[in-house]
């Protein structure tokens, strides 16, 4: 049985979302990550990112980018696998699947709302989307 989750996105789609939510006046939170082994941590992270703001995607590294950075050895789970794992999530609005750069991600937000880009799985900081490329 093929379970889908509506919450993973193609980056079309999600440009598209993005600019209804700011049409709509939310705040959209970025973050993103391997996500490879999920663990409390992770959870913790991910709740803190969603409660900067109206609505949290994820941009979730390919299973080839994963290899390009931890080894031929990573990723453990396949990226079809980590995005389930992550839509299912309650703090989880959205995930979206990424390679080489996130510019189509992070451009800055225009209009009503102000986006957050949280800052390394690590880390519990946030700060606003500029036009750099993360």
């Amino acid at each position: 049985m093929q379970i889908d989750n509506p919450k993973i996105l193609s980056v079309v789609a999600m440009r598209a979302e993005r600019d209804r939510l700011v049409a709509d006046g939310k705040t959209l939170v970025f973050t993103n990550g391997c996500f490879d082994i999920l663990h409390r941590g992770h959870v913790t992270y991910l709740t803190f990112a969603r409660n900067q703001g109206d609505a949290l995607v994820v941009g979730l590294n390919t299973d080839a980018s994963v290899r390009a950075n931890k080894g031929d050895d990573r990723p453990i789970n396949s990226e079809d696998d980590r995005a389930f794992v992550l839509g299912s999530l309650r703090a989880v609005d959205y995930v979206v699947l990424f390679g080489d750069g996130l510019g189509a991600l992070c451009e800055r937000t225009r209009g009503g709302g102000e986006s957050w880009r949280a800052r390394g799985a690590g880390g519990h900081g946030g700060r606003p989307l500029d036009d750099q490329h993360h």
